[in-house]
């Protein structure tokens, strides 16, 4: 009877921690290079060169994952531009609640400026929030959002697009004009590319998009990034 009760206790414990996994929400997500193998990744939040310049909290493993249904609009993507010498190179897709939380603590430290040089020179640290550079919510938390740009082929090289990845300025935004010529033309080629296949633009940062039938919109997850098998 005593070893029936061990096993049956056993069994409740093994159940419970399967439900709990299973209940994190995870089992919608994908991970990106299972869909779409010829992305190229680069995940800045896993490594230290980004603008906090530590790891940030939830980033376990350098792989990006979004909902199957985001996924399977960015593979169309993929496969029409790389029709034309392009493709895709990721920074950041689904983003877990306990990263922004890490951002959010980081803001709030106006002394802690080390990445300032690199990431925001011309903004004061104090007004990130003011000017919505840091946020409570991300939409990338809602698992169908992804930070992007095009690489080149042929050259190996991304392409210019006027600004790096998490600029703090008005550079960023999709509708500054003080570009060359070929800056505004590399912009375009992602943004309508984007745009055709479901994706929807955000007005301050040219590299972020959302699938605008976003299957959970009100829903922000907290669980790792990390292999899902």
């Amino acid at each position: 009877m005593k070893k029936f009760m061990l096993f049956a206790v056993m069994a409740l414990v093994f159940a419970s921690c399967g439900s709990n996994q299973a209940n994190d929400g995870s089992e919608n997500f994908v991970s990106i290079t299972d869909v779409v193998p010829d992305v190229i990744l680069e995940i800045r939040y896993y490594s230290t060169y980004n603008f906090v310049g530590t790891r940030i909290d939830g980033y376990e493993q350098p792989i990006a994952l979004m909902t199957r249904q985001a996924a399977d609009s960015l593979k169309v993507v993929s496969d029409e531009l790389r029709q034309h010498g392009y493709r895709l190179k990721i920074w950041d897709a689904y983003r877990p609640q306990r990263a922004v939380d890490h951002f959010i603590r980081w803001a709030e430290d106006l002394q802690d400026t080390t990445m300032k040089r690199i990431f925001y020179p011309m903004v004061d640290k104090s007004v990130l929030f003011e000017q919505y550079y840091i946020m409570a919510r991300s939409g990338h938390s809602r698992g169908s959002t992804v930070d992007l740009t095009l690489l080149d082929e042929a050259t190996g090289k991304e392409l210019d697009m006027g600004s790096p990845f998490d600029w703090f300025g008005v550079e960023s935004h999709p509708d500054y004009t003080d570009l060359s010529s070929t800056q505004l033309a590399n912009r375009l080629v992602l943004r309508h590319a984007m745009l055709k296949h479901g994706f929807a633009p955000l007005d301050s940062e040219w590299w972020h998009f959302t699938l605008a039938d976003e299957p959970f919109p009100d829903t922000y997850f907290d669980f790792p990034v990390r292999d899902l098998k």
